[in-house]
């Protein structure tokens, strides 16, 4: 046997990783992370928005100033307060998991205390896209909801979406329910005060 054929027969196994290499696609490359980069890359930014659907039941929000400020960021969990006029109580949390993403409403009172409503959300139901995730109410939201006499929100699905360089949007849906609030990523403002809860 040549020596040329011996090198070449001993490359196989290097040569057969590599090939599966090229063909397993990257979990990095997922649409979570993707996601969830296109979110990071706001990091310590802010923005104002607006409530763009009609529900009766929205008219406060309609008119305070609407404002979220993408203010913690790891590779993990990106934070993001929203804030209502003066009310500073609403934080999305938004966390990148094994299965896929999850959303929490971090709720919290003037004094950093828990609102007894509080950290409710879901999990992606579906891988989504790099711009959009869907979060149906998981069980201890249900659960929470019940408690609350609020059973209506069992059915919640609350909805993300980033369109770099144009726009964020939350929206909650459920039967006879839409709110959307959409925010101008390409107006980026002073950032506001920490939320209720954190320095």
């Amino acid at each position: 046997m040549t020596l040329s054929r011996i090198t070449f027969l001993a490359s196989m196994p290097m040569l057969a990783l590599l090939a599966g290499c090229a063909t397993t696609p990257s979990a990095a490359n997922a649409p979570e992370d993707a996601f969830m980069a296109n979110l990071r890359a706001y990091c310590g930014q802010a923005f104002e928005g607006r409530v763009v659907t009609t529900d009766a039941a929205d008219n406060d929000m309609r008119s305070a100033r609407l404002v979220m400020h993408v203010r913690e960021c790891s590779d993990d969990v990106i934070r993001v307060p929203f804030y209502v006029g003066a009310d500073r109580s609403r934080t999305w949390v938004i966390t990148r998991t094994a299965e896929g993403v999850r959303l929490k409403h971090d709720h919290r009172h003037e004094d950093g205390s828990e609102d007894d409503l509080t950290q409710y959300g879901g999990d992606s139901a579906a891988p989504g896209t790099a711009t959009r995730q869907d979060f149906p109410a998981d069980q201890f939201s249900k659960d929470l909801f019940q408690r609350g006499n609020i059973p209506q929100s069992m059915t919640n699905v609350w909805t993300v979406e980033i369109l770099p360089g144009r726009t964020y949007a939350y929206q909650l849906q459920r039967p006879n329910r839409l709110l959307r609030v959409e925010f101008d990523l390409t107006r980026p403002i002073a950032a506001p005060p920490p939320p209720w809860g954190s320095n």
